[in-house]
This record gives structure tokens, C-alpha cells and sequence, in this order.
């Protein structure tokens, strides 16, 4: 399996990190990205990166971390996916959720500046979408050269088929096993196998049974098992084919 997206270089993982990423592919999570949230966090990605041969980095802005970043902060993400093992720019894009974030208008300033800096450099990008579907759909089709993953998708399944007819992938995580998860199970019927992407977004989103608790990305499991349901598939197979596409967008060869 592959997770996608985990952040590790988080503080909630500072008891146990380096166990807990050896012992990862005895559960069969052989290959993980951990995407920054700023420069700090990029960068403790790449070194976790250098690090563990299972682990890459993505290396990024998050909207809610973007505050005060200008051309100084943009620069130093451009000369982290210089790295050999970073595989992407994100995490980034848009969250209106709290009011406590940046303003909007820098948001948009900052992802758009990131947009350019990945089509620059031909990479992928990780997104963030929070409470800013529309916004988000109309800054990327700015950017018709950009490709990557809207992680941990929330928006509506006609959303999802714009993306998806742009090439687009989409990232499932623990929510998708929760009981209100009614448009989550709309978004998997429209989006073929091929675009679907397994995420753990630990340490947070725990899945069901394990909702509530650190996660990490051995609950992957159960997000595949929870899809292949939806997709009458075997969840073998199903995180088989997901892992391909992970390993196919992000350019490993492993």
C-alpha cells in the first residue's frame, strides 16, 4: 500500500517516529508522502525523506501556515523540490473554514504563486480544499499545465468530474468511513480506480475503529477496504491499483 499523505515530521509522533516508520512496511505500507505546511515542516520532510527509502516529501505552503510567507518563503519551498526525493509542491491551496486563517485574497496569492512555481518545475501538486470549492476549481483551471491530488476530497461529485476530466486525481481518507460520509460514497461512484488515491492524513482523521485516536498510516487498511466496498472490488486490488497511481503521479519508480 501506499499512503499518500502523512505528515510524520508532526510533533504527535515524536515518542515513537523512527519505529514507527521502520515497522510500517511489515504492515505492508511500503511507500508514504509527507507533505510541509511551511518551510520548517518541508524541510523536516526532506530529511525524513533522506532518512527512510520508503518515505518522500512534498514540500509547500498550507493556507492555514501561509501567513506573513512572501518571496523569501516561496523561494526556500523552490530550493527544497530541488531535492532528489521531494515529489511535489503541497501541501497548498485554499481553507476559509477558520476564521483565524489568512485573508482569503493572500491565500489565493500564495496558491497561485505555488501553482506557477510547480508547473515551473514540472511537478505535482498536493491540495488543500477546505470550505473553498469554488475558488479553489477556478484558480486551478488558471493553471491548465498544473496536475496533482485534491487531498482528502470534500467537494461535490460534479466537482469531481470537472477534475477528474481534467486528469485530475482524488485522495481518500478516514472520513469516507464515518456514518455521515453520504457524499463520499457519491464522489467513489463517479471516480474510476484509476484516480483514486489512499491517504491517511495522519496523525489526524483516524478511520473507524480507530476514530478519535493518533493515526497512522496502518489504519490505511481500513480506508481501502471501506472503498473496495463501494467499488465491488477486492480491497487487495483496489490499494494495489491506487498504489500504482501514487507511484505514477508523484514519478517513483520503485
Amino acid at each position: 500500500m501506499f499512503d499518500t499523505h502523512a505528515h510524520y515530521d508532526d510533533a504527535a509522533f515524536d515518542p515513537d517516529r523512527d519505529a514507527l516508520l521502520s515497522a510500517l512496511p511489515e504492515f505492508g505500507v511500503n511507500l508514504m508522502v509527507d507533505p510541509g505546511c511551511d518551510v520548517e515542516s518541508s524541510r523536516a520532510a526532506v530529511a525524513l525523506a533522506e532518512r527512510f527509502d520508503h518515505v518522500y516529501a512534498a514540500v509547500g505552503l498550507h493556507p492555514e501556515n501561509c501567513g506573513g510567507c512572501g518571496d523569501a518563503e516561496v523561494e526556500m519551498i523552490r530550493r527544497l523540490a530541488a531535492h532528489p526525493k521531494a515529489v511535489a509542491i503541497g501541501e497548498i491551496g485554499l481553507d476559509y473554514h477558520w476564521d483565524t486563517n489568512p485573508p482569503r485574497e493572500f491565500q489565493q496569492d500564495i496558491f497561485r504563486r505555488q501553482l506557477a512555481l510547480a508547473v515551473e518545475l514540472d511537478l505535482p501538486v498536493i491540495i488543500h480544499d477546505r470550505d473553498a470549492h469554488g475558488d479553489s476549481l477556478a484558480i486551478i483551471e488558471e493553471f491548465p499545465k498544473a496536475r496533482g491530488v485534491f487531498h482528502c476530497y470534500s467537494g461535490s461529485a460534479e466537482m469531481a468530474e470537472v477534475l477528474l476530466k481534467r486528469g485530475w486525481y482524488l485522495g481518500f481518507d478516514g472520513p469516507i468511513t464515518y456514518k455521515n460520509a453520504r457524499k463520499a460514497q457519491e464522489v467513489a461512484a463517479v471516480t474510476p480506480p484509476e484516480r483514486i488515491l489512499l491517504e491517511t492524513d495522519s496523525p489526524y482523521l483516524s478511520p473507524v475503529p480507530n476514530r478519535g485516536k493518533r493515526n497512522d498510516s496502518r489504519n490505511l487498511l481500513y480506508i481501502a477496504q471501506t472503498l473496495a466496498l463501494w467499488k465491488n472490488m477486492a480491497p487487495e486490488k483496489l490499494a494495489q491499483i491506487a498504489a500504482q497511481n501514487g507511484k505514477q503521479l508523484f514519478g517513483i519508480e520503485v
